[in-house]
C-alpha cells in the first residue's frame, strides 16, 4: 500500500491591510499548518499591529515579501494600489486574489488580467458572498431550474459609511456605487449565467452632504437574457447598526420567487448589564457559514490543483463594468450600453 506524498506547506503573502478585510484573511490564514504566512503594509504600525496579534512575521516592503518567493498573495490595499501590485506579484509569479473592485478603471483591470495570463498565474477576485451557504442555496435554485424562468432580482448591500480611504475619489476610484455595487452585480451575472446589455443609474448624497463621493445610489441593470434587476448601494446603515452591511437577493422566476440574506446567519444579543457601553447593548453573533473562509479555500485549492479560481479575474472586471456604466449613467441622465470600451 503506498501512500501520497505529503504537499509541502503554501508560501501565502498578505499586501497591505488598508481594506478592512485584510485582518480578517490574515485571521484565517494564521495558524494553518498547511499555510507559511508572511504580510507586507507600507503602514508598518498598521502592519505590525495585525502582526504581532495574529503571531505572523512581518516586513515592511512590499519588495522583501515578494523576493520570499510566495505561492501566492492577498492583495488588500486601497483600491487604486491594485494593478501596480498584482503586476509585481505575477512578475515574482505569484498567484493573486485581489480584494475587490478589481480596479478603479477598465484600463487598469485588462492590464492586470493580461499580466497575470502573460506570467502564467491565476487571477482571483475578492467576491466571498458566492461562499455564503444560504447565496449558494439561492443559485443551486436558479441553476437546476426550480425557479423556472427568471424575469427579475432586487438585491441589495447597504452599508456604513466606511470614512477614511473610502471615500477619497482617487483612492477608492467612487463612493458608494464603487463600494457596494460590485458584490451584487457579481452575484446575478454568477446566478444568471449571462451578462449585462444595460444599466441606468442614480445616486445622491442626501446621507452625508458634505462628503466628495456619492453615498447612495440604485441601479437598474439589463441582462442578455432579458432580466432585469436593482441593485441598492447605498451607505444607509447607521454607526450602531450590528453589522458593517448586508447582502439580499430577490428572484422572481415563472415557478416560483426565492429569497436570501447572506448576514442571516446570527443569533441578536441584547446585553444590558455591568459594562454595557450606553443605554442597551445589541450584537449579531453568526453561528453559520464563514463566505471569507469559503473563498479563501477556493484560492487555496486552485493554486494546488493548478485551475482557474472562481471568481476569477475576469469576474472581477464584468461586476467592475457594471459601476463604470453606473457612472456614466449618472452623469448622462440615460441608459448606457455595455460592454463599455477600456
Amino acid at each position: 500500500m503506498t501512500t501520497a506524498p505529503e504537499q509541502r506547506p503554501l508560501k501565502l503573502g498578505i499586501l497591505s491591510f488598508a481594506h478592512l478585510h485584510g485582518a480578517g484573511y490574515a485571521g484565517l490564514l494564521a495558524g494553518r499548518p498547511d499555510i507559511e504566512l508572511r504580510v507586507a503594509d507600507e503602514d508598518a504600525q498598521r502592519g505590525k499591529r495585525i502582526a504581532d496579534t495574529n503571531r505572523i512575521p512581518f516586513v515592511s516592503s512590499y519588495a522583501e515579501l515578494l523576493d520570499w518567493g510566495p505561492d501566492g498573495v492577498v492583495i488588500c490595499s486601497e483600491n487604486a494600489g491594485h494593478r501596480v501590485l498584482t503586476e509585481q506579484a505575477a512578475a515574482a509569479g505569484a498567484h493573486v486574489l485581489c480584494e475587490k473592485p478589481l480596479a478603479t478603471s477598465l484600463a487598469d483591470g485588462k492590464a492586470m488580467i493580461a499580466a497575470c495570463e502573460a506570467a502564467g498565474v491565476r487571477l482571483m477576485t475578492a467576491f466571498p458572498v458566492r461562499f455564503s451557504l444560504p447565496i449558494a442555496r439561492l443559485e443551486r435554485l436558479a441553476r437546476e431550474g426550480q425557479l423556472g424562468r427568471i424575469h427579475g432580482i432586487a438585491g441589495t448591500n447597504p452599508g456604513t459609511m466606511p470614512g477614511g480611504w473610502f471615500v477619497d475619489p482617487d483612492l477608492a476610484g467612487g463612493g458608494a456605487v464603487m463600494d457596494h455595487t460590485v458584490h451584487v452585480a457579481d452575484l446575478m451575472r454568477w446566478i444568471l449565467g449571462c451578462e449585462a446589455v444595460e444599466v441606468y443609474a442614480q445616486t445622491n448624497r442626501i446621507l452625508y452632504p458634505d462628503l466628495p463621493v456619492e453615498t447612495a445610489g440604485n441601479i437598474a441593470v439589463t441582462f442578455a437574457d432579458g432580466t432585469v434587476a436593482t441593485i441598492d448601494c447605498s451607505w444607509s446603515r447607521p454607526k450602531s447598526f450590528t453589522t458593517w452591511g448586508g447582502v439580499t437577493l430577490e428572484l422572481v422566476g415563472d415557478d416560483g420567487v426565492a429569497t436570501a440574506d447572506a448576514f442571516a446567519q446570527t443569533l441578536t444579543s441584547y446585553h444590558d448589564g455591568p459594562g454595557r457601553s450606553g443605554g442597551q447593548d445589541v450584537a449579531q453573533v453568526p453561528w453559520g457559514s464563514n463566505a471569507d473562509a469559503g473563498m479563501v479555500a477556493e484560492f487555496i485549492a486552485a493554486i494546488r490543483e493548478d485551475r482557474a479560481p472562481s471568481p476569477d479575474g475576469w469576474d472581477g472586471y464584468r461586476a467592475t463594468e457594471i459601476a463604470f456604466a453606473a457612472y456614466q449613467s449618472v452623469e448622462t441622465g440615460q441608459p448606457v450600453r455595455l460592454p463599455l470600451e477600456a
